[in-house]
């Protein structure tokens, strides 16, 4: 749902529920499966052709390109890395590996008619010159179509350095807005994990305050991601409704 006094659309990073309910609640999902191991493009198609016309998808990027195998996530990979190869992969580095699981990414993305991609990043992804060189070799490497790109930093990067990048490389900052402020993009995209982590519960408090930390000037993608994600997300829609 689009709230008309600010351009707001909320979500959930995944489903949550049914697929045919959540459909008749919301009009925005963030597919979460495509970080862990991406669908065929069959099931990505029939996802599209089982959504409403109106309904967006957005897609979280193979974890392949931006965490390493070291990461516990790959546990829930069904592929699994071969002990000589760990070093290919994640931190946007320049392999063949890396640049394959892009290709993957976005074709399930094409299936979806998904615009926007996100390349959430561990917090281990230091600001070292080695991830930097990584990431302007990938995103000036890649062919972006008319994809928006939005990047989630985690961990200690200075402000400047994340601004200098988004500028560069045109990257959406992405953030959770209770805990700091975007710096970048032709959007805001707001992934919220919840103030004090994934079980937390927002109050209606949070959610006023969010409202407010919308951009008037800018389309707000809104996404929860907490353990109370679609009880959350219908609290806001009410309250932003308003």
């Amino acid at each position: 749902m689009i709230l008309k006094s600010k351009q707001i659309k909320v979500g959930c990073c995944g489903f949550g529920e049914s697929m045919q309910h959540y459909f008749n609640e919301f009009k925005l999902v963030e597919v979460q499966k495509t970080f862990y191991q991406p669908p065929r493009l069959e099931t990505a198609v029939k996802w599209r052709e089982m959504a409403p016309e109106d309904f967006e998808f957005t897609v979280k990027a193979w974890q392949l390109i931006t965490h390493e195998p070291a990461s516990p996530t790959y546990r829930r990979m069904s592929k699994k890395i071969a002990e000589e190869d760990k070093t290919k992969y994640g931190a946007f580095k320049p392999t063949d590996e890396v640049f394959a699981a892009w290709e993957q990414t976005k074709e399930v993305a094409r299936a979806l008619a998904a615009r926007i991609i996100i390349f959430q990043c561990p917090a281990r992804f230091a600001p070292s010159e080695e991830n930097i060189a990584n990431m302007h070799k990938f995103f000036t490497s890649i062919d972006r179509q008319d994809f928006t790109f939005c990047w989630e930093p985690r961990g200690e990067w200075p402000q400047e350095t994340i601004l200098h990048l988004c500028q560069e490389l045109d990257l959406v900052h992405c953030v959770d807005p209770f805990k700091q402020q975007s710096l970048y993009g032709s959007i805001r995209y707001y992934r919220l994990h919840g103030v004090t982590g994934y079980r937390y519960k927002f109050n209606a408090l949070d959610l006023k305050l969010l409202l407010d930390k919308c951009d008037a000037d800018r389309v707000n993608y809104v996404l929860f991601n907490n353990v109370s994600m679609l009880e959350d997300a219908r609290r806001f829609l009410a309250i932003a409704e308003k």
